[in-house]
């Protein structure tokens, strides 16, 4: 069974708590705390497999869930880093938040592996906490805990050009003809139950992959058919070709067809309606040579004025394939090779921003203290070495409140402002 969409739960690691423990060793006086840290939890990544072409593996299994790291140990033994989870997924997978339907990765072109859920810092041992003041901390830093969110994975097809219209326009032989696919024909509607690909190869001239879309009908992107299930595949193509039955032989007019086939396109997205389109008058030898009026005639009447243009074709004798695939191969060439990659719209880490937990900002001696669970949280999530999680940092103070907390504390340009175990001096 073709599966191009899947809900799934993922959840990172908690990290480990640290440790509290002393020495306690003979001829060691004072020997002081000696908790050690606990160990990072796993992080939950995706991964592009490209041996794989379905979702059906996330149909069967919704939990997904990262290990833990280990608690620290005495004598300053840091707990072991929990191993990450890594979930493969076929090349044009797009994931997004569940509940927004925001993207939050895009696995396709260039980006071939994403972190999408960190996993919790480890908490810090007791001996981090010993002062002049508190020789005895017997505190630890618990581990920060993991992220959990919901997830809808959504495969959209890799193909250079689409091909779209009515169920038995002769797509699936279209196809069957031009590439080296080998899709299900017969003469019943919705033959085609799952997108097909196949790839053109033309002589002296660059080639290009096409993705048979199953029937579209008047009604598809309000849920009538097969076509509502299948049109997000029609996103990543740079071109469509328009199949339609130039012979009449269901009894509809091909004019109209195509009219009703686009209204579906720009209600599911307007943006499809900007993509190149061709029409292919297919079944051209099954057009009664005595009727009154030519329908591939009346096509380019119609169409042509609107620069799209109509080629006649017979999926059954192949008549006319080479003129319509060398002048869409032209028509790539032209256009913007760079793949349509979705740009991400959901950062799960910036959720901490918005998290309605507690801070404290007091004055010691000095020194701006800023703690509670917020920064807790922010810190365990943060990598500050990183140019992307310091520019987050920097977000995050400002968008959390914490700034204008400091100011109206009476900081100045030069204080120094703690954070747990980080220590920064503040200038606008």
């Amino acid at each position: 069974m073709f599966a191009d969409r899947a809900k799934i739960l993922i959840r990172s690691g908690k990290g480990g708590d640290g440790h509290v423990s002393f020495r306690r060793e003979l001829y060691v006086p004072n020997g002081g705390p000696d908790g050690g840290d606990g160990g990072r939890g796993g992080d939950v990544i995706f991964e592009v497999d490209k041996g794989l072409n379905t979702l059906q593996d996330y149909r069967h299994k919704r939990k997904y869930l990262a290990k833990d790291g280990q608690e620290g140990g005495k004598r300053k033994c840091h707990g072991k880093d929990a191993s990450d989870i890594i979930l493969k997924v076929p090349e044009g997978t797009v994931i997004k938040e569940a509940e927004s339907g925001k993207v939050i990765a895009d696995m396709s072109g260039d980006n071939c592996r994403q972190v999408v859920l960190k996993g919790g810092r480890g908490g810090l041992g007791n001996q981090h906490f010993a002062t002049s003041t508190m020789q005895v901390p017997k505190y630890a830093q618990p581990g920060q805990p993991g992220q959990e969110l919901t997830v809808l994975l959504e495969l959209k097809v890799i193909a250079d050009v689409g091909l779209i219209g009515f169920p038995n326009v002769g797509k699936s032989t279209f196809l069957s003809r031009v590439t080296n696919a080998t899709p299900k024909i017969a003469n019943y509607h919705f033959t085609t139950l799952a997108p097909n690909l196949g790839v053109v190869d033309l002589k002296d001239a660059k080639g290009f992959v096409i993705a048979d879309i199953p029937g579209l009908i008047e009604g598809a992107s309000e849920g009538a058919g097969l076509g509502h299930e299948f049109l997000r595949h029609i996103e990543r193509t740079r071109l469509m070709i328009h199949v339609v039955d130039a012979a009449g032989t269901e009894g509809r007019s091909p004019i109209e067809d195509v009219y009703k086939i686009n209204h579906e396109l720009s209600s599911y997205s307007a943006s499809l309606m900007e993509r190149p389109q061709v029409i292919a008058a297919n079944k051209t030898d099954l057009i009664f040579a005595g009727g009154e009026e030519d329908p591939v005639e009346l096509l380019k009447k119609e169409f042509e004025p609107q620069g799209i243009k109509v080629f006649p074709i017979s999926g059954a004798t192949g008549e006319g394939l080479s003129d319509l695939l060398y002048y869409v191969s032209r028509e790539l060439e032209t256009m913007d090779q760079a793949p349509v990659i979705f740009n991400q719209e959901y950062f799960p880490e910036e959720e901490l921003i918005y998290e309605n937990l507690p801070y404290t900002v007091e004055v010691e001696d000095g020194i701006y203290v800023v703690e509670g669970p917020k920064i807790e949280k922010m810190l365990g999530y943060t990598n500050l070495d990183s140019e992307k999680g310091f520019a987050f940092f920097q977000k995050f103070l400002k968008e959390a409140g914490i700034l204008t907390k400091l100011e109206e504390a009476g900081i100045a340009e030069g204080d120094t402002v703690r954070m747990y175990g980080l220590q920064f001096d503040y200038y606008k």
